[in-house]
C-alpha cells in the first residue's frame, strides 16, 4: 500500500534514471506499480555512468556467481528487444587476452565457465593472430573466446526503457534533483525543491551520488568514484574491424583494457578499466586527460595494429565498491528505501538488475535469498573499515 500524507502518492518512488534506474522503473511500471522517476540531470545526460554507446554483454567473468547472472543478462536483453521493438544486441565474439603472470588469473573465468557449463575456446598468441590479424598480442599470451560476447548500446537503450515505463504508465521528471528521503512508520516520503512526493518504497539508482541521499538515514557505502576515459580511433583500414571479423576484447592484466569494433561509426574504442582519477562527481572538468590518452594509445598502436590515430575522448563516472560487487538490497534501518549500485560493471546486467530490484520491492523477503545476499548492504566489505579494496574482475 502507498502512504498517504497529502502529497501526491505513489507506490514506488525511483531516484536516478541511469540504466538500473531506467530499467526499474520500466519493470515496476510493467507490473502494474504506480511509479515516479526522478532524475536529477536531463533524461540522457552525460553526467554519469550511462551515456554514449557501446558496452560489453558477456558470460566470461571471474566468479560463477556471475557467470550465472549473464544467463539471466541475455535473456533480459531479448526481452527488451521484443518489448522495445529496437535491435539492442550486437553479437562479435568476444576474446579474453591473458599474459603470463598477470594480475587476472584466466584460471578464475575458465573455472567459472566451467561451472556453469558456457562453452569457450583457449587459444595462443600465433592462434588469435591468424583468426584476428588486426591484434597482435606477445608470444605469452594466452586467450580465452567466447562466441556469444556482444554489444550493446547505452544511451539507446536508457531511451528505450524510459519509453518503455511511459507507455507502462510510469511518471518521469528529469532535471529534478531530490533533496531527502524520509522513512516513517507508513512509507517513505520523498522531498524535491518544488514538491514533496510519498511512496510505499523508494528505489535509490544514483550511483557516485549514493551516500548524499543514505547518509540522512544512517548508512553510507564506502565508494571510490574514478573519472574514466575513453577514446574513440579512426582505422586506416575500417572493414578489418567491422563486427562481423573483429571482436570485443578486453586485456587481463593491471592496466587492464578493453576495447570494441567499429559500432555505428567507422572508428574503434577503447578505454583503460579504473584508470581515471578519483574525483567528486560534482565538480568534474570533462577535458581529456593526456596521460590517460597516452598510455592507451601506446597500447592500441603496439597491441593493434592500424587501429588509427585517436579523434576524440568522453569521460564517465566509475562507481566502486571495495569488493566490487553490486549493492542491490535495502538499507538497514530503513528498510522501505532500495539500493541498486553497479559498481562500475553493471550495464550489461542493467536489465536484470532492475527487474530484480523490481521483484524485491514486490516481495521483501527476497532480500535474504541468492543472490541478494551476495550484494546486500551490510556485506563485510562495506561495513569492515579495514577492507583492503580491489577492482580486478
Amino acid at each position: 500500500m502507498s502512504a498517504h500524507t497529502g502529497t501526491r502518492s505513489f507506490d514506488v518512488i525511483v531516484v536516478g534514471l541511469g540504466g538500473l534506474g531506467s530499467a526499474t522503473a520500466w519493470h515496476l511500471a510493467r507490473s502494474g506499480r504506480r511509479v515516479l522517476g526522478l532524475e536529477q540531470f536531463t533524461f540522457g545526460h552525460d553526467r554519469g555512468a550511462s551515456h554514449d554507446t557501446s558496452r560489453i554483454l558477456r558470460h566470461s567473468y571471474h566468479r560463477p556467481d556471475y557467470v550465472r547472472l549473464t544467463r539471466h543478462a541475455y535473456a533480459d536483453w531479448s526481452d527488451l528487444e521484443r518489448e522495445s521493438g529496437e535491435r539492442l544486441v550486437t553479437r562479435t565474439g568476444g576474446v579474453d587476452l591473458c599474459p603470463e603472470g598477470s594480475a587476472i588469473p584466466l584460471d578464475d573465468y575458465t573455472k567459472s565457465l566451467d561451472a556453469e557449463n558456457i562453452p569457450y575456446e583457449l587459444l595462443s598468441a600465433a592462434d588469435v593472430t591468424e583468426r584476428w590479424p588486426r591484434i597482435s598480442p606477445p608470444p605469452d599470451v594466452t586467450a580465452l573466446y567466447q562466441e556469444r560476447t556482444s554489444i550493446v548500446p547505452a544511451a539507446q537503450s536508457v531511451a528505450a526503457m524510459l519509453r518503455l515505463a511511459g507507455v507502462c504508465g510510469a511518471t518521469l521528471m528529469d532535471r529534478t534533483p531530490v533533496l531527502s528521503v524520509q522513512q516513517s512508520a507508513h512509507g517513505v516520503e520523498v522531498i524535491t525543491p518544488h514538491a514533496r512526493y510519498s511512496a510505499g518504497q523508494v528505489v535509490l539508482c544514483t550511483d557516485a551520488w549514493a551516500n548524499t541521499l543514505l547518509e540522512p538515514l544512517g548508512t553510507t557505502i564506502p565508494l571510490t568514484v574514478l573519472d574514466q576515459q575513453v577514446t574513440y580511433f579512426e582505422p586506416d583500414d575500417p572493414a578489418g574491424f567491422a563486427p562481423e571479423v573483429f571482436p570485443v576484447w578486453i586485456w587481463l592484466d593491471d592496466p587492464s583494457f578493453f576495447g570494441f569494433p567499429c559500432y555505428g561509426e567507422a572508428t574503434v574504442k577503447a578505454g583503460e578499466d579504473c584508470g581515471g582519477p578519483e574525483v567528486d562527481p560534482g565538480n568534474r572538468t570533462g577535458t581529456t586527460d593526456p596521460a590517460m590518452l597516452e598510455r592507451l594509445s601506446a597500447f592500441m598502436a603496439e597491441r593493434f595494429p592500424g587501429s588509427g590515430r585517436p579523434v576524440r575522448s568522453k569521460r564517465c563516472l566509475y562507481t566502486l565498491t571495495p569488493d566490487r560487487d553490486f549493492v542491490l538490497g535495502p538499507v538497514p534501518g530503513a528498510d522501505r528505501v532500495l539500493v541498486g549500485l553497479g559498481a562500475a560493471h553493471a550495464y550489461k546486467f542493467a536489465p536484470t538488475l532492475g527487474r530484480m530490484l523490481a521483484e524485491l520491492a514486490a516481495v521483501p523477503a527476497l532480500a535474504d535469498t541468492e543472490p541478494y545476499t551476495t550484494f546486500r548492504l551490510d556485506r563485510p566489505a562495506l561495513t569492515d573499515t579495514g577492507y583492503a579494496a580491489h577492482w580486478m574482475t
